[in-house]
């Protein structure tokens, strides 16, 4: 897998404002900004995109990922 095919397998399945991914086949990091993400804790909002993934993170297609996310307003703000 590459890190357009991850991004556009994210990107399909939730909405997202801003979605960056790299990586070296096996191990990705993202960052993932979505309104989604709205009043749900850290935890939910990986589940979010665990669910996305599906199948590929179970049969180790997606081995691991790493990733930030935001809300649109947490990504606005200064960091």
């Amino acid at each position: 897998m590459t890190a357009e095919q991850l991004k556009s397998l994210i990107a399909a399945g939730m909405p997202c404002d801003h979605l960056e991914v790299e990586g070296d086949g096996r191990h990705w990091f993202a960052t993932i900004v979505s309104p989604e993400f709205e009043g749900k804790r850290l935890i939910a909002r990986h589940q979010r995109v665990y669910a996305t993934l599906g199948q590929r993170m179970k049969t180790d297609e997606v081995h691991a990922l790493s990733m930030k996310t935001f809300t649109p307003a947490e990504w606005a703000a200064p960091r």
